[in-house]
């Protein structure tokens, strides 16, 4: 795979790098919905290069064919394929034809803030290591083409309540996919051992924010307690996970912590002072400072901006 070592954390900013255009995603929110032939059907066959993405892409093939690599496994792309991967991955992928092919991207932060904020506690199969592409029938697939379609009418209409309804029927579609896909899913069976030991650790990362944000933990784990919980090195496990996902462990903390930060201000009515406190934050001058580190907005000022409005 053709790697330029950039690391995107949106479609828009992948496509505005790629010289794609972009006029069909909406700046202002995590979820991008469209038919790719509308992006690229002037420029086939097309190839991207390889980007590190962190966001969750899930493509739904209709008529279509290609290849996508992903961490180099290939997965051949063809009518009535259905497939997602999560963040972390390289990926990179190749189309020869491409005229009914639905591309769903969305975030972390958006799931946690407007699907749920135990998001992978009802679909653990969001932290796959890999989901290589499931080929199904043609009646299987149209019910899944009802989903999204209906996901994508309401993402192209201006209602006030455009983002609430979009993430009710994406709950359904994780339904639909955990009901055809995933019932009998165990991460123990995924992959190698690095692989295990990936999986292991964002489980561990995710229920220990989910303790925090309840109240049921008092501070945040270090690197050293994610690692003794597998009875790893912390060099070796910070190895591990930066080689298998390109993220080191802190940065994975750091970004858990600001997405469980911004679910509890957006969906909670708690004191800024209470949700630095649930996160393991002694003092609320050094929350303030570490989420304004990371998201260039004060607390104060990402509670404010995002009180319900119109999308």
């Amino acid at each position: 795979m053709e790697k330029d070592n950039k690391v995107f954390n949106n479609l828009r900013d992948q496509y505005n790098h790629m010289g794609l255009p972009v006029d069909l995603i909406d700046a202002n929110t995590d979820f991008t919905i469209f038919n790719l032939k509308d992006v690229i059907h002037q420029s086939l066959p097309f190839k991207s290069p390889g980007h590190r993405l962190n966001f969750f892409v899930f493509v739904f093939i209709k008529n279509g064919f290609g290849e996508y690599t992903v961490d180099e496994q290939k997965v051949s792309l063809q009518p009535y394929t259905v497939y997602f991967t999560n963040p972390g991955h390289y990926r990179s992928y190749e189309w020869t034809v491409v005229e009914e092919v639905y591309l769903i991207t969305l975030s972390e932060s958006f799931l946690k803030e407007n699907v749920h904020a135990d998001i992978f506690e009802e679909f653990p199969f969001l932290l796959a290591e890999i989901f290589p592409g499931r080929l199904i029938n043609e009646a299987l697939f149209s019910e899944f083409e009802r989903l999204y379609l209906q996901i994508h009418t309401e993402y192209i209409n201006n209602s006030p309540y455009r983002t609430g309804i979009i993430a009710n029927l994406f709950v359904v579609l994780l339904l639909k996919i955990k009901a055809c896909f995933w019932l009998d899913y165990n991460p123990i069976y995924e992959g190698n051992r690095s692989s295990l030991i990936v999986k292991n650790f964002k489980r561990l990362l995710e229920k220990h924010y989910r303790d925090l944000s309840e109240g049921k933990a008092e501070r945040a784990f270090r690197i050293q307690e994610y690692a003794d919980a597998q009875n790893l090195h912390p060099n070796y496990l910070s190895t591990v996970i930066k080689t298998k996902t390109g993220k080191p462990v802190g940065t994975w903390i750091a970004e858990k912590t600001i997405a469980e930060a911004k679910s509890l201000l957006q969906n909670s009515s708690i004191s800024i002072k209470e949700v630095a406190y649930r996160l393991g934050f002694a003092e609320l001058a050094h929350f303030s400072n570490y989420f304004k580190k990371h998201t260039h907005i004060s607390p104060v000022q990402f509670r404010k901006n995002d009180k319900p409005s119109a999308s």
